[in-house]
C-alpha cells in the first residue's frame, strides 16, 4: 500500500527549520582580540551598580547608582614603552589629524623617555613597563592613530566603562576582591624608589610565583589598581554622579580637567579602590603617575 503524505503537514516543519536557522544565536564574541597591538578583553553588555557601595569613599564617588553599558574591549594590560614606540616611531605621530585641536607634542617634550629610573621607553629593558608621563592628548592621539592603523575604533574608555572593567557586576572594592596588600599592587613604598611596575607582575601564575596573587580583574585585565593612574575619556566633575544617564554616560560636556582612575605606585592602598576618581590637567605633559589603557569597540 502506497502511504501519500500530504505537503500541508511538511510545510509548517519545513517553516520552522527555516525559522531556527534565522533564529539562532550569533557566535559568541571572541574574550580577547589583538589586532597586532597587544591584547584586549572583552566586558559584555549590561548593568552594573556605579560608585562607592562602601559608604567609606568620597563624596565624589556617590550617590552609587545602576549604570547600563554596550559591550566594548578593554586593553589587557597599561600601555607599555613597546606598544607606545609603534605610535612614536610611526610618520603618522606627526599628523596633527589624530591630535586633539591639531597640537602635536613634540617627542623630545614627552617627559621620562629618557629617565632610566622610571623606565623610561629610550632606555635599555624598559619594553614591558608602563609608557609614563603621557597627557590625555597623546593618549587620545594614539588611539586615533591605532583606529586609522586597524580599521577598528580605539579610544580612551568612558569612566564608567573603566569602572565596570575594573570591578565586574558583583560590587567588590579592588579588582581581585575585597582585601589589598603588598601582593596585590604596587603603591606608594612598594619599591626602593616608586615607580610603574611590569604590567602582569602581579600575576602569580604567569611568574610561577605562588607567593603573588593574581590581580585581574573579572574580566582578566590587569593592574587596574596601583602602578600608574589611567586616563579616561570623560571630563571631570565631582558631582557628575547625581545627574549621570542611566544608559552608556560619557561624562560633561565640558571641563577643565579629564578623568583618571586606579590609583598609583605613589598613593596609599585604600587609594586603588576601583570606585575612587580623580583628574588631572589634559594638556599636561608630565604627570609621572599617569599613564593609560585603550578601550576597542566590538
Amino acid at each position: 500500500m502506497r502511504h501519500s503524505v500530504s505537503l500541508s503537514a511538511i510545510a509548517p516543519v519545513a517553516v520552522l527549520c527555516v525559522v531556527g536557522v534565522l533564529r539562532s544565536a550569533p557566535p559568541a564574541a571572541p574574550k580577547v582580540v589583538n589586532d597586532g597591538y597587544g591584547d584586549f578583553v572583552y566586558v559584555p553588555a549590561g548593568a552594573f551598580r556605579m560608585g562607592d557601595n562602601f559608604n567609606e569613599g568620597e563624596s565624589r564617588e556617590r550617590p552609587a547608582h545602576v549604570v547600563e553599558l554596550d559591550a566594548f574591549y578593554i586593553g589587557k594590560y597599561e600601555m607599555t614603552n613597546r606598544e607606545w614606540r609603534k605610535f612614536r616611531d610611526d610618520p603618522g605621530y606627526d599628523d596633527p589629524k589624530f591630535w586633539p585641536n591639531g597640537w602635536v607634542v613634540p617627542k623630545d617634550q614627552v617627559s621620562y623617555w629618557t629617565n632610566p629610573q622610571n623606565h623610561g621607553g629610550g632606555t635599555p629593558n624598559s619594553d614591558d613597563y608602563p609608557v609614563l608621563g603621557v597627557n590625555w592628548d597623546s593618549a587620545t592621539a594614539y588611539c586615533n592613530w591605532l583606529s586609522a592603523k586597524t580599521g577598528k575604533k580605539y579610544r580612551l574608555p568612558t569612566e564608567a566603562e573603566w569602572e565596570k572593567a575594573a570591578r565586574g557586576t558583583d560590587q567588590r572594592k579592588f579588582p581581585w576582591g575585597n582585601v589589598i596588600d603588598r601582593s596585590y599592587a604596587n603603591y606608594v613604598g612598594a619599591n626602593r624608589f616608586d615607580t610603574g611596575s611590569a604590567p602582569g607582575f602581579y600575576d602569580g601564575s604567569k611568574r610561577g610565583d605562588l607567593q603573588t596573587h593574581s590581580n585581574a580583574s573579572p574580566y582578566g585585565a590587569f593592574d587596574m589598581a596601583g602602578s600608574v593612574w589611567e586616563w579616561c575619556q570623560d571630563w571631570y566633575n565631582r558631582g557628575y554622579y547625581s545627574v549621570s544617564p542611566r544608559k552608556n554616560p560619557k561624562g560633561p560636556e565640558n571641563g577643565a580637567y579629564r578623568v583618571v582612575r586606579g590609583g598609583s605606585f605613589f598613593v596609599e592602598s585604600f587609594e586603588l579602590r576601583s570606585s575612587q576618581r580623580s583628574a588631572a590637567w589634559p594638556s599636561f605633559h608630565a604627570h609621572r603617575m599617569i599613564g593609560f589603557r585603550a578601550a576597542r569597540e566590538p
